[in-house]
């Protein structure tokens, strides 16, 4: 099985990206699915029903949130409507939308688990090392292929989790800080990992936004409008082949796929 797993998506020009990108690496790398993480889809804030429509006719198949999962109130009810949508797992109980998903397609199945991390985080979530064997006695009744979304800010909280879940998963593939690692790797027990993918959109800037405004906010401390930037669009992200029998990862690469659109 083939899986690529691209960074939060950032704004329009994230979604830009996304569509540009999503035919050239599907040459590239003949993929099974695509996982996205959208929550910063609009316009830096979260994600709406329109836009996951839009991102899922790119051929997404799943679309996977983190913090920021809540700051478009329309998307609330519209979990409901759309299973391929998934918020981490270790919110609240009672929250709308579920952490994990099982998707089909060229005859095969995976996984994909979306979990937040508690270092330097603001919301208060559920341990998501000690819900983790809940979550995976369901998806594995269903495939051995499973990759986990970890969106978390400390480093060393993602290399903790990813080692828990070494032989457990496919792969735990982090997100949140906008800035790809390159600490690409498969881990002992055959789970591939990554500490942070990167993201979708312009790359000539503040992990997303315009640099102009955040540089004048670190020489004045004033407050500044922060921008969305589609300046030099690239998507971040990372290709996973993972053997279906035993769902071991097979082989690993990160992505950096430049893109040209005209707006």
């Amino acid at each position: 099985m083939r899986v690529i797993f691209l960074g939060d998506v950032v704004g329009e020009p994230g979604r830009d990206t996304v569509k540009a990108a999503v035919p050239l690496l599907q040459e590239r790398y003949a993929p099974d699915f695509f996982v996205v993480n959208g929550e910063n889809a609009a316009g830096g804030h979260g994600i709406t029903p329109r836009l996951v429509y839009e991102l899922l006719r790119c051929k997404v198949d799943v679309i996977t949130l983190g913090d920021h999962a809540w700051d478009q109130r329309e998307i609330l009810p519209f979990f409901e409507q759309e299973p391929r949508l998934i918020r981490p797992f270790n919110f609240p109980a009672g929250n709308p939308g579920v952490g994990w998903v099982t998707v089909s397609g060229n005859g095969k199945k995976l996984g994909v688990v979306s979990a937040l991390g508690r270092t330097f985080m603001p919301a208060p979530v559920d341990n998501p090392v000690l819900g983790m064997p809940a979550i995976l006695a369901q998806v594995q009744k269903e495939t051995r292929c499973i990759l986990v979304d970890f969106h978390a800010e400390a480093t060393s909280e993602k290399i903790a989790f990813g080692l828990a879940l070494d032989g457990q998963v496919s792969a735990v593939i982090g997100t949140h800080t906008h800035v790809q690692t390159a600490d690409d790797k498969i881990l002992p027990g055959g789970t591939a990992y990554l500490t942070d993918a990167g993201f979708c959109g312009g790359h000539d800037s503040v992990i997303g936004r315009h640099k102009e405004p955040i540089l004048e906010r670190y020489k004045t401390l004033l407050p500044v409008k922060m921008t969305v930037s589609g300046d030099y669009p690239q998507a971040d992200g990372i290709f996973v082949e993972i053997d279906e029998e035993t769902g071991k990862a097979t082989r690993l690469e990160r992505i950096q796929q430049a893109v040209e659109f005209v707006k």
